[in-house]
């Protein structure tokens, strides 16, 4: 349906976001695409969308306090519409709290009428009573606390308490359920990052240069990237600045052939083509044929030739080239996202336990497929943006035990520059609260060789 009311825009998409298994990205998108919504109310529909997802366990923690009917017993139209209501009352300073409960109690009449009455009563008795509101003890284990009050599942958090400890937990809980960076990627082929700098600025933006990634952007203005002309031109691409670094790490030289396992969108095989001055070869694959057109518009975008697409299944050890083997290989491989939460926070309320064993198993299986395409003395960097150990450490390790013509190479002799990012066992792993980039991880392995390969610094800043 059709609408001007940004309110009833996001009650619409979170309540088809209740019924089914779908991105939110792609219903804002869709929305926004028809132009009903224009200035201010096109960031209020994103904020009201995300922002409810991101808080969600919040949101029904505070109704279950102030509803004597319990949030898994409410309709789903009048669960939607408190969720919506509480946001904008407790997270949305701009908005008054009269405007954040009358709009609501609008969106009520119309969606669901019987129970406009109670909906208004539960929002006011809310924010009357918001300093009466109690949250579990953080005393007793701290994993009921972090879950409700920075609303994420709570196996997820225990997952986090037992890699960082509670107190450290805490701090990634809080940052997983704030708004993430924009980050851009200078686009070397055609300026400088500096350039970039100032070209933005000339289009009344404003960013910095980001922490770590030499060619990265932190972004510091609200805008949307695809407006802008310099995006047309080429300049940049968005990704962030966890994802450059993989591209990086991978350390690809010009003229060399180099396999992008699972490409899509293209951020990285663009980026690895960037790192070889668009000189040598990038086969960019995926499983779905209508990904592949993303990599090769964005490739286009940029001004990169040496980048080709192809359909493949990495969890069959059937074709990929042939029998070509490629100098290095990126593995980005599909895993449960749990690093870019931020990004995409339905993703936290339909991910469960099981989904990190059962994608984990299939890590290993692209990993080993894929493996056997690797040159002789060639690199393989394996990652994911996920922050479980099940999906990344013990990926690898279950890997080189059944490969003795694999070893790990340890990121932190191949780039000192870039200390405090390293594990030590010298994978790559970023944490948000951390690093203030998305959750990363890496592993650089190099295919042995009868000779030994002397170590050499790749890379500093």
């Amino acid at each position: 349906m059709t609408t001007t009311n940004p309110r009833q825009a996001a009650f619409e998409i979170l309540l088809h976001l209740e019924m089914d298994r779908c991105h939110a990205d792609s219903l804002i998108d869709s929305e926004l695409s028809k132009g009903s919504l224009q200035g201010p109310d096109r960031g209020l529909l994103t904020e009201l969308v995300l922002g409810v997802l991101r808080r969600r366990e919040t949101l029904d923690h505070i109704i279950n306090q102030f509803s004597k009917q319990k949030t898994g017993k409410l309709e789903r139209a009048v669960l939607v519409l408190l969720r919506l209501g509480l946001y904008q009352s407790f997270f949305l300073d701009r908005i008054p709290v009269s405007a954040a409960v009358n709009e609501t109690v609008n969106l009520a009449k119309v969606f669901a009428p019987r129970a406009s009455g109670f909906i208004n009563a539960v929002l006011r008795s809310a924010d009357r009573d918001r300093d009466a509101i109690t949250w579990p003890d953080r005393t007793k284990g701290n994993a009921d606390f972090l879950s409700v009050y920075y609303s994420h599942p709570r196996w997820l958090v225990e997952d986090w308490i037992r890699q960082l400890g509670p107190d450290e937990a805490e701090l990634l809980a809080k940052s997983m359920a704030e708004l993430p960076p924009l980050t851009f990627r200078a686009n070397t082929l055609r300026t400088s990052r500096e350039e970039l700098l100032v070209r933005l600025a000339e289009e009344n933006i404003q960013a910095e240069v980001s922490r770590y990634s030499p060619d990265g952007i932190r972004v510091l203005s609200p805008v949307n990237p695809a407006v802008l002309k310099s995006f047309a031109e080429g300049l940049f691409t968005v990704q962030d600045e966890s994802s450059q670094l993989a591209s990086i790490f991978l350390a690809p030289h010009s003229g060399e052939t180099v396999l992008d396992a699972c490409a899509a969108p293209g951020g990285k095989s663009t980026h690895i083509a960037q790192l070889m001055g668009n000189c040598g070869s990038v086969v960019a694959c995926d499983l779905h044929h209508s990904k592949l057109g993303l990599i090769e518009e964005t490739a286009a975008r940029l001004g990169i030739s040496i980048v080709r697409t192809k359909i493949l299944d990495a969890t069959r050890s059937g074709d990929v080239e042939g029998e070509r083997v490629f100098d290095r290989i990126l593995i980005d491989a599909p895993c449960t996202g749990l690093g870019v939460l931020r990004r995409n926070p339905e993703g936290k309320w339909l991910k469960t336990r099981p989904d990190v064993l059962r994608l984990a198993g299939l890590q290993k299986t692209i990993l080993n497929n894929i493996a056997d395409r690797l040159a002789g003395d060639g690199v393989l960097l394996y990652s994911t943006c996920s922050t479980s150990l099940e999906e990344n450490e013990a990926v690898v390790d279950d890997f080189l035990t059944g490969r003795d013509d694999f070893m790990i190479e340890d990121l932190r002799e191949l780039f000192p520059g870039f200390a405090g990012l390293f594990t030590e066992r010298g994978f790559f792993r970023s944490w948000p609260h951390r690093h203030g980039m998305d959750g990363f991880f890496a592993a650089r392995l190099r295919k042995r060789q009868e000779k030994s390969i002397p170590v050499t610094v790749l890379h500093e800043i």
